[in-house]
């Protein structure tokens, strides 16, 4: 078989029972997570654009959008999509060369179990598989050095997540997956300088090609099966050569993935934790603050830190400023919190912390690269005042090693729903994602669609 087709068999084999209770909770968690995320974007500019896009095409209204309305489902895939990742709050998974959400696969699933009109079980099944392909690709086949975005393992992740939630068979789903796999490669540049609302939005094409995709195998068209190990395919012409035997995989990466405490950039998050703790402890006045000196894993560095990504000083709107860590750490230090207010253009903007973000100066150190991603370690010294304030971290609450209990992203998701929701439907949702595998999938996307819009 060639790689797809042998993937293809793992989506037909791979079954809900065969997830362990703590992979099945923490697909529920996550799946909390993420609906949070996505009800917290809904006033952001471009979920604003996207949903009058939509509104001005016709089409088939098969699929619920959060917050009302139907659309055809690969369109739903990119609206939902959008939600859940514009904010930069989602799940993420650390890999050695790689770093991926792999809750931005939600929409596509939500739209395929939708059009089957399937349950709650057949949605975690299908994004447990999602989450699976997402991370092992990422783990085995990296791109980023190579120049092209962590989507593009995604584009075998949503096509797999969206062909199981289909039913489709191991033929259809193969065709699936090389069409997705073939048709959508993304470049870095997304990430990279001066960036735009496109870093919000990547993935969430790819959540609409990859559904598009698995629809079009669906009717019977075709893709390459060879995409993979083929001539001129993945591993020719992207990322190298790999070895990945899908038909030992199970269903367990999920609860490898990471939640983020902060609405920052994920490597941010162990230095987050650490400059606020620095606060905290000592009393330290932002105001009174000399400088601030990270040292943190090369990843961190390259990304958010000033590396080979670019100088993350100019910040000028939300988008660079999630992914600059000066910043990040500048206005956790200003306002005690990194949450959807921190990036706001007038905060942005603000005196204060254009002033106090270019007071931190962030290097490698190459034993913290050596650890990561199994530890997330920095050290941060505040110099304030005629003294310092150091601290040295390994993680924070939301990584692998601490995980975030229920009850925490629980707070989490009404903190951002509730500008949308009332107490009645923030409960009733928490209690649906909590008994999932038990009620048709409908009922879920009913009360997803009693989300209320920001008025226009």
């Amino acid at each position: 078989m060639t790689h797809v087709q042998s993937l293809a068999r793992y989506v037909e084999e791979a079954g809900y029972d065969a997830c362990s209770s703590a992979a099945r909770q923490q697909l529920k968690v996550r799946v909390l997570d993420s609906l949070g995320c996505a009800i917290g974007a809904l006033d952001s500019e471009p979920l604003r654009i996207l949903r009058a896009h939509l509104a001005d095409f016709d089409g088939a209204d098969h699929a619920t959008l959060i917050g009302g309305g139907s659309a055809a489902p690969d369109r739903a895939a990119f609206y939902n999509s959008a939600l859940v990742r514009y904010l930069d709050y989602n799940d993420s998974y650390l890999a050695k060369g790689e770093t991926c959400h792999p809750s931005d696969n939600l929409g596509s699933v939500m739209a395929a179990v939708e059009y089957r009109e399937g349950s709650g079980r057949a949605l975690l099944e299908a994004l447990a598989v999602a989450y699976q392909v997402h991370c092992r690709l990422s783990d085995e086949a990296p791109v980023r050095a190579k120049g092209f975005d962590h989507t593009v393992q995604g584009q075998y992740a949503a096509a797999a997540g969206a062909a199981k939630a289909l039913g489709l068979d191991p033929k259809r789903t193969a065709h699936a997956l090389a069409i997705s796999g073939t048709a959508h490669n993304a470049l870095r540049v997304t990430r990279t300088g001066e960036i735009t609302h496109w870093k919000g939005l990547a993935y969430p094409e790819t959540g609409f090609t990859a559904t598009h995709s698995a629809f079009l195998a669906m009717r019977g068209i075709t893709g390459p099966p060879e995409v993979v190990e083929g001539n001129k395919g993945f591993m020719h012409s992207i990322a190298g050569e790999f070895d990945l035997d899908w038909s030992a995989e199970d269903l367990e990466r999920v609860t490898r993935t990471i939640i983020k405490k902060y609405n920052a950039e994920v490597h941010s998050q162990s230095t987050l934790e650490g400059a606020l703790t620095l606060k905290r402890k000592h009393g330290i006045d932002p105001q009174a603050i000399d400088r601030i000196e990270i040292d943190t894993f090369d990843v961190a560095f390259h990304i958010i830190g000033g590396g080979e990504e670019g100088d993350k000083t100019v910040v000028r709107r939300k988008e660079e400023a999630d992914h600059s860590l000066h910043y990040m750490t500048a206005v956790a230090l200003l306002d005690d919190q990194v949450l959807p207010a921190q990036y706001q253009p007038k905060r942005i903007a603000s005196d204060d912390v254009q002033s106090l973000l270019r007071k931190i100066t962030v290097t490698e150190n190459p034993d913290y690269s050596d650890r990561f991603p199994d530890h997330m370690v920095c050290d941060i010294r505040i110099h304030a005042d005629g003294h310092t304030y150091e601290i040295h971290k390994e993680d924070y609450e939301g990584f692998h090693t601490r995980p975030m209990t229920w009850e925490t992203v629980s707070e989490k998701f009404a903190r951002l729903a509730t500008p949308h929701t009332d107490t009645a439907l923030r409960s009733d949702i928490i209690a649906a994602v909590e008994a999932l595998e038990t009620i048709p999938a409908r009922d879920l996307f009913d009360l997803l669609a009693r989300v209320t819009l920001p008025r226009s």
